[in-house]
């Protein structure tokens, strides 16, 4: 079976009033998700999913917030054109690993790339809402969120 393995980050922002936005990206696929993707040969987690935050934000300068790691794994179904340019075959099961970061921008501004069609800064329950049906989803932002309260960020 085909491996894929992806890095990314749940990133964040505080309001002035100090409360947490999370930051999710709404995919041409139409189902929105935290920015990730494919680790590019000779990349590291960190600077893959650093990558992907500018590729696909506009992001330039976030922190990673120390001690926030986790890794998900789940099946999918080939069925798009960039999974086929990739080499897989339409329909071919695929097992994926993706790594998740925690990091923290202190810009609003975000220039989605071409693979995106919209964006948006929510809050906790915001996130939890657009991800009712990927309870892999909202698990990481429940940890992601532990993590920042845990730390008193």
């Amino acid at each position: 079976m085909p491996v894929e393995k992806s890095a990314g980050a749940i990133v964040f922002r505080r309001e002035k009033d100090g409360a947490i936005k999370y930051l999710l990206l709404k995919h041409r696929a139409d189902y929105w998700n935290f920015p990730k993707g494919i680790i590019e040969k000779g990349e590291g987690l960190k600077e893959a999913a650093l990558r992907e935050i500018r590729e696909e934000t506009g992001l330039k300068e976030v922190e990673l917030i120390p001690g926030f790691k986790e890794t998900v794994r789940y099946f999918f179904k080939v069925k798009y054109d960039y999974q086929v340019a990739r080499g897989f075959k339409i329909g071919q099961m695929t097992l994926k690993f993706v790594t998740y970061f925690l990091a923290e921008s202190k810009s609003k501004e975000i220039k989605i790339s071409l693979e995106h069609q919209d964006y948006a800064w929510l809050n906790f329950e915001g996130v939890m809402d657009k991800f009712k049906k990927y309870k892999i989803n909202q698990n990481i932002l429940k940890k992601a969120d532990g993590c920042l309260h845990e730390k008193g960020l």
